[in-house]
């Protein structure tokens, strides 16, 4: 019994060593992991199998990327990501306006950016994405956007995936075709900026955007409920100058 009590008493002595010499091994494989130029700014330091990461990225892309490769490397229990992201002072809303410019260029062509509904607010530099994307592709490229523009500080992900279906793709393009095809609404189709968004949820629809009359945003309703199959249609098109439209 008493040799047994010595031999633990000898393992538990030896443990802080073999944590010491195990962070050791970590640390390396965790350096080599951000040995790359755009990682030159970060550091990391290894306790317990848990990397603490400092100092500062350029872009919110590169800290999480630097994130990433950490957690990849074998031996590292937590991480404790505490980089700052470093970018060019720019207010709030002008971050903001120059965001939902570049997801709608980044969305422009082969996905129909009438279909998504993405919107972006920016408090202190954090970005926050919320709204709908039309799938995860549409969704991953947006974020990746926000990620990589210079002032973001940080990224608040509320982006909502709507379900690939087969009876909501046809449900879009019908309404597509719908609003779109009306002689009413062909000045839309060609300004990226500002287009009448369509939005498909398991066969509910949902319309955004902004129009110039009432008259418009009634006819637009109209068009999405004639769509067959469309379960409901929701028309929440805003009005330009609404208060100075005179009421008919």
């Amino acid at each position: 019994m008493k040799k047994t009590l010595l031999v633990l008493l000898a393992a538990a002595l030896s443990l802080p060593a073999a944590f010491a010499q195990n962070d050791t091994q970590v640390q390396e494989s965790v350096q080599k992991a951000l040995s790359s130029s755009r990682f030159k700014d970060i550091h990391a330091t290894v306790q317990g199998g848990v990397v603490t990461l400092t100092g500062t990225a350029d872009l919110v892309a590169t800290k999480l990327n630097a994130e990433q490769k950490v957690r990849h490397v074998h031996g590292v229990g937590a991480i404790r990501d505490e980089v700052q992201v470093n970018g060019p002072e720019i207010s709030d809303q002008e971050l903001q306006q120059k965001l939902l410019k570049a997801i709608t260029s980044e969305l422009w062509g082969y996905v129909p950016v009438q279909f998504q509904t993405i919107a972006v607010q920016v408090h202190n530099g954090v970005a926050i994405v919320g709204g709908h994307a039309a799938g995860p592709i549409a969704a991953s490229d947006a974020l990746a956007v926000v990620e990589n523009t210079k002032g973001v500080k940080d990224v608040i992900d509320d982006l909502q995936v709507d379900p690939l279906s087969p009876m909501d793709e046809q449900i879009r393009w019908a309404e597509f075709r719908s609003i779109y095809g009306y002689p009413m609404f062909n000045q839309y189709v060609m300004d990226p900026n500002k287009p009448i968004r369509i939005q498909v949820e398991n066969g509910h629809v949902t319309l955004y955007g902004e129009v110039a009359s009432q008259a418009e945003k009634n006819t637009a309703g109209i068009r999405a409920n004639s769509v067959p199959g469309v379960f409901s249609v929701t028309n929440n098109l805003q009005v330009a100058n609404a208060s100075q439209e005179k009421p008919k």
